[in-house]
């Protein structure tokens, strides 16, 4: 991911226009696929740090007390489970485990260009 992709946009957009959930378990995983060596080669060191100190230091964080099965790929359910802890309205992923849910429980799940594209997004 570079500073100029759709994801990295998408970010940047959230982080202007709206309230940015985090759990630690989340957090976990993005820092581990971050490092992960087959992607180190696309995601320059001083982008990842950025990105990880922008998850850190400008998002709310949230303990997720209730245990959500609902996702079929089981490691995707801790996004879901801080949805409902931060009272979300919108997950932006490109994960199609995820996707497939739109809307869940109320909230959207959008991919990332959709979230760009749309100023606001409609009620589920």
């Amino acid at each position: 991911m570079d500073s100029g992709s759709v994801p990295h946009q998408a970010l940047r957009k959230a982080h202007a226009t709206n309230i940015l959930a985090m759990s630690q378990p989340v957090f976990d995983e993005v820092f581990d696929v971050l490092h992960r060596p087959r992607l180190a080669r696309f995601v320059d060191a001083t982008l990842r740090a950025e990105l990880l100190d922008q998850l850190v230091s400008g998002t709310h964080w949230f303990e997720t007390p209730v245990t959500v099965t609902d996702c079929r790929d089981p490691a995707d359910n801790k996004y879901l489970e801080l949805a409902l802890a931060a009272q979300a309205s919108t997950i932006v992923s490109s994960d199609r485990d995820l996707l497939v849910l739109h809307p869940w429980r109320g909230i959207l799940i959008v991919p990332p260009a959709k979230y760009l594209a749309r100023e606001e997004l409609p009620e589920p």
